[in-house]
């Protein structure tokens, strides 16, 4: 299972596929896991593989959820211990404790980690600057396509166009990365040409102000390569949030992804336990609303007696 876990998870990468990786670190018996078990989370609250009972899962969907809107990943341990105990703990810096009371004993410490496919910058031209951008910013993290075709399709998650053509078909490929609605179009030019060509945009100047340009930090740059490095630094800039136009300060430019939205949540009424709120948990509907449970026995004990229960 491990190895066939492994090449799912290649898979999901070259698709650019973000998930989370959980893999059991340390399992204290009585426990159904081991070190070494690993499972992927995917989006939607699914997850493949194994680290540990019904109860374990459903305390790795949800963390593992919000690692992958806050692209982190953590230590996290799972204690039988209830949640008001584990809150009076001093945690050290770096671990997640989750108090779990339905977990049937033993502690498991799983390393969930985010893979979230790396930034993608659509960089078109022919020019050396344009080659030099391309390599740059592979060098630093980013992926990269790289066209000198003005009908090439933009991929459906470009985070960044830079134009670096020096006059050819300029145009286009700005009025399709706006209309898109790509994070950070940039043109390389000067700031004559740069108003001139803006000037002939046939979208609207809301869109036209987010055009970065000239393309880049002012760090002096004068050749193919300086002018590249300046390009990717602000990129780097304004994917940390240091760097926005006027016209929209507040503005996320650069994503990694598309945000998902924060997993919803929802307290299992029986064991109180929060959980997530996502078909892939264990849920039943009574009186026109969907209730979740952490586990087939706290559900079972709902179904038996919903009115004990807030039903």
């Amino acid at each position: 299972m491990g190895t066939d876990l492994l090449a799912r998870a290649d898979r999901l990468r070259a698709q650019r596929t973000p998930f989370v990786l959980a893999t059991v670190v340390r399992a204290e018996r009585p426990t159904s896991a081991k070190a070494g078990d690993r499972a992927i989370v995917l989006g939607d609250g699914t997850i493949e593989g194994f680290v540990g009972g019904v109860c374990a899962e459903s305390t790795v969907r949800l963390e593992g959820l919000r690692l992958l809107r806050a692209g982190d990943s953590t230590l996290l341990r799972i204690t039988p211990t209830d949640g008001e105990a584990v809150s009076t703990e001093a945690v050290p810096e770096g671990l997640v404790v989750v108090g779990n009371p339905c977990l049937s004993g033993g502690t498991l410490d799983i390393f969930l980690e985010a893979v979230l496919p790396a930034t993608l910058v659509h960089v078109f031209g022919n020019a050396p600057i344009a080659r030099a951008v391309a390599t740059v910013a592979e060098a630093a993290g980013f992926a990269v396509t790289h066209a000198t075709d003005a009908a090439a399709p933009l991929a459906e998650d470009t985070a960044a166009v830079v134009v670096a053509s020096h006059g050819r078909d300029e145009e286009p490929v700005l009025e399709e990365a706006l209309r898109a609605g790509v994070g950070y179009v940039g043109l390389v030019a000067s700031r004559k040409r740069s108003a001139a060509v803006l000037a002939t945009l046939d979208v609207p100047d809301d869109q036209r102000s987010r055009v970065h340009s000239p393309a880049g930090l002012d760090i002096g740059a004068r050749t193919p390569l300086e002018i590249a490095v300046s390009v990717v630094a602000e990129l780097v800039s304004v994917r940390a949030g240091r760097s926005a136009p006027a016209a929209e300060p507040t503005r996320k430019l650069l994503p990694m992804l598309e945000q998902p939205a924060a997993a919803p949540t929802a307290i299992d009424p029986v064991c109180h336990m929060t959980v997530a709120a996502v078909p892939e948990t264990l849920h039943l509907e009574h009186n026109g609303k969907i209730w979740y449970f952490c586990a087939p026995g706290c559900r079972k004990a709902f179904a038996a007696d919903p009115a004990s229960y807030g039903g």
